[in-house]
């Protein structure tokens, strides 16, 4: 729903919800005509707080909605004396049970409640505009880019001269992205894509080079921590997770896949998990994950052989939503998004949880061991042999 058919709706000059039949309850602005046994401030309070509906910049949702109806409504005509609207007229039916259950509300009181919910929720709008919603978390570097449009949250890698591979201020910016995200209500879905050629190339394993004072120790504890920290906002988070993979992907890009509600490749796109070959292990409940969607065969053939496979395969084995045309992936997507975002919120919020409910501790639990022998991994003479091999070869 639009920002300003939103407006309308809060204003009596569209209806509430989706479409209804002529024959439910008038819309508010049709109330209008009629008389108030209202007091003539109470009007003009009515007024006012009618006028200010349109400084909302974001779309309340349907609960507010029918909740500023049901109060309109009492404020204007008194408590519900109309027949309940039949079974299957579902939008009468709910504007009738918000204006039924205020039940014996005095006119005079159900116009102040309703000045006050105006009131709240531009209030709430402005703080989050004032926030700047499209980038609400103050970011340490620009190696993100952060847009918001239409309840859309769309986080963009954007290091295309080192194919977006991720630092460890990136890591630290994408977790409080999402644990930001996660309760704000302007913010419907979130996207995570890629600027440049590449979706991501995993790790810069520069990460592993800045050595503290305190010794490698303190850096495999404190990368562990990232790490787990980072793979947990995905696991939690509430809201519909989407991958947008506009090239190759390796490493932690891929494994992180899993996590997401929904992942769309280029045609041109890659998938490589290359641990072994520098003396790691899986990450992001990937060991965990793969085995169950693929089959341990073929998941081992990933985690432990690293063998790289095209987007084909990587739908034929259940790691990817669809795959498109490298041309047309951003504008699919952002038609699939948009869609998204438009589903009654709280169902798809709701569904989301339940879908995962039986397994999230799991990946929790999987999430913690793999951070556990990562640190192990990343303190052995094997693992930084094989890293300091790997960056010889790029020279």
């Amino acid at each position: 729903m639009s920002l300003v058919f939103a407006r309308r709706v809060l204003q009596g000059r569209a209806p509430l919800l989706l479409s209804s039949s002529s024959s439910a309850v008038p819309s508010i602005h049709m109330l209008w005509r009629r008389s108030f046994s209202l007091s003539n401030e109470d009007k003009e309070k009515l007024e006012a707080a009618k006028g200010k509906v349109s400084q909302l910049t974001t779309d309340p949702g349907n609960d507010k909605k029918l909740e500023l109806y049901a109060l309109y409504k009492q404020a204007v005509e008194g408590p519900c004396d109309t027949p309940k609207p039949g079974v299957m007229d579902f939008v009468g039916r709910a504007k009738w049970n918000a204006w039924n259950s205020l039940g014996q509300l005095s006119q005079s009181e159900a116009a102040v409640k309703y000045s006050e919910l105006v009131d709240s929720l531009v209030g709430s709008s402005t703080s989050n505009e004032t926030a700047s919603p499209s980038n609400p978390v103050k970011l340490s570097s620009d190696d993100l880019l952060v847009t918001e449009e239409g309840g859309v949250q769309t986080i963009t890698l954007n290091r295309p001269s080192k194919k977006n591979a991720i630092t460890v201020k990136m890591y630290e910016d994408i977790t409080s992205l999402l644990n930001s995200s996660a309760s704000n209500p302007a913010i419907k879905a979130t996207v995570v894509t890629g600027n440049g050629d590449y979706y991501c190339s995993g790790n810069d394993l520069s990460n592993f080079m800045n050595i503290p004072p305190e010794g490698p120790e303190k850096l495999a504890a404190d990368s562990a921590i990232l790490l787990r920290n980072f793979v947990s906002s995905l696991i939690r988070y509430p809201k519909p997770l989407v991958a947008c993979v506009n090239g190759p992907a390796v490493g932690i890009s891929v494994t992180t896949l899993l996590l997401f509600d929904l992942v769309y490749a280029a045609d041109n796109a890659t998938f490589h998990t290359p641990f072994m070959q520098l003396g790691q292990s899986p990450e992001a409940c990937s060991s965990f994950l793969y085995p169950r969607i693929m089959g341990p065969a073929k998941s081992n053939e990933l985690l432990i052989l690293g063998r790289k496979i095209s987007a084909e395969e990587a739908f034929e084995r259940n790691m990817i939503t669809r795959v498109f045309p490298k041309d047309e992936l951003q504008e699919r997507v952002k038609e699939i998004v948009r869609e998204l975002s438009e589903l009654p919120h709280q169902s798809v919020v709701k569904s989301k949880a339940l879908i995962r409910s039986s397994f999230t501790d799991l990946l929790e639990d999987a999430n913690a061991k793999e951070c556990e022998l990562l640190r192990e991994r990343w303190l052995s003479e094997e693992c930084m042999q094989a890293i300091m091999k790997f960056l010889e070869k790029r020279k």
